[in-house]
């Protein structure tokens, strides 16, 4: 039998999206090899969005975490996280919802992004008036061109400014290169290098001005293998826990194992050679060409030739042997958004479905 196999399946309506918790916690065993120091670890939860992973991650020793969302920062006030990063920059509503989290989880220190002198202003008075101080990290622009400031006299001269702001700490550097992705690993490294050198002497004059040397936090999974050689950085890795066939393909010298599939169903036969399967633009990441979506692993020669918001149409060939409610597994080629789509991963071990897990920072909204 294979690994991903699902017996009794009757009970499991398609399209729907499992988790395997041994890979889960293979994955993270993994993790910690390849880095010197745990408390150097500081994971993303944009990939699995639920309580589970989050407790075996801090079961596994792993305290600090980064995310992006209010409702994902919630979550992580929900599980006591010590150690929480918003790696965003909050403004409007969404700043005073982050406050009412820091408020109303107190055992959880949590800080933000910040990237302009205007937003830092609104930041402290914000922070001042409910009589607290918020740990900031200034997000710097390495090459990603979305968010950020690049290195220089500019993130100096915030930094200097953060300082005297009443509402304000500010602790750190991040630099987040999502942007450096190739496939072989030493032009990554050059890359990653490079783009890190102006990090490195920006945290040096920021100590030489008498501040405490700031953190810096680096780095997703791409370049999570480069980052871990360097001291003292604090590595953001997240999609490791579910991993994916992205990430399988690209970044081969991470042995990770894919520990979330898509199941489907074939639903129709509608031409020689065509079948008609349950897994959307609602059930999988669509962003990538349609050949970059899902793979699956008991029909690795299925090749997609259209998919909208319910249905994918593949062809099998003609002569196939499929029939309509044939199941399939799929790795998702991007994972994060995929989970997204989802209200709960269902968990399967020793080959049975046994259990689920909520995805519930899913929502735009927990409570706060």
């Amino acid at each position: 039998m294979n690994w991903f196999t699902i017996d009794k399946l009757d009970k499991l309506d398609t399209p729907a999206l499992v988790v395997y918790p041994d890979k889960v916690k293979a994955n993270i065993d993994l993790l910690k090899t390849m880095i010197d120091d745990v408390t150097r670890l500081r994971p993303h939860i944009k990939t699995f969005k639920n309580r589970e992973v989050t407790l075996l991650l801090m079961a596994a020793g792993i305290h600090k975490f980064k995310c992006a969302t209010i409702a994902e920062a919630e979550l992580l006030g929900t599980c006591k996280a010590p150690d929480v990063l918003l790696a965003y920059q909050p403004v409007g509503p969404k700043l005073n919802r982050f406050i009412q989290v820091i408020k109303t989880y107190p055992d959880t220190q949590f800080s933000c992004l910040v990237d302009n002198a205007n937003a830092a202003k609104e930041i402290s008075d914000a922070a001042e008036a409910q009589r607290i101080k918020i740990n900031v990290y200034l997000d710097l622009n390495v090459g990603m061109n979305r968010t950020g400031i690049k290195p220089g006299f500019e993130v100096l001269q915030l930094y200097m400014d953060c300082a005297v702001l009443p509402g304000l700490n500010p602790v750190g550097l991040h630099a987040y290169d999502g942007h450096i992705h190739d496939v072989d690993l030493k032009t990554r490294e050059e890359r990653c290098n490079a783009s890190f050198e102006p990090v490195l002497k920006l945290q040096q004059d920021i100590a030489q001005k008498g501040y405490p040397e700031p953190v810096i936090v680096a780095g997703g999974s791409p370049t999570f293998p480069i980052h871990a050689k360097r001291a003292v950085i604090e590595c953001s890795p997240g999609t490791f826990v579910y991993w994916d066939r992205g990430y399988q393909l690209g970044m081969p010298e991470q042995p990770f194992s894919p520990a979330v599939l898509v199941i489907s169903r074939v639903i129709s036969l509608p031409g020689d050679g065509l079948l008609c399967l349950d897994v959307g633009h609602k059930s999988v990441a669509a962003e990538n060409e349609l050949s970059k979506r899902i793979y699956f692993l008991n029909a690795p020669e299925l090749v997609p030739v259209g998919q909208s918001e319910e249905h994918l149409v593949v062809d099998a060939g003609k002569g196939h042997t499929y029939q309509v409610g044939d199941v399939l597994y799929g790795i998702p080629h991007h994972v994060c958004p995929t989970v997204a789509l989802y209200e709960r991963v269902y968990t399967i071990e020793n080959n049975e479905l046994n259990g689920e897990w909520l995805n519930a920072a899913r929502d735009r909204k927990i409570t706060i």
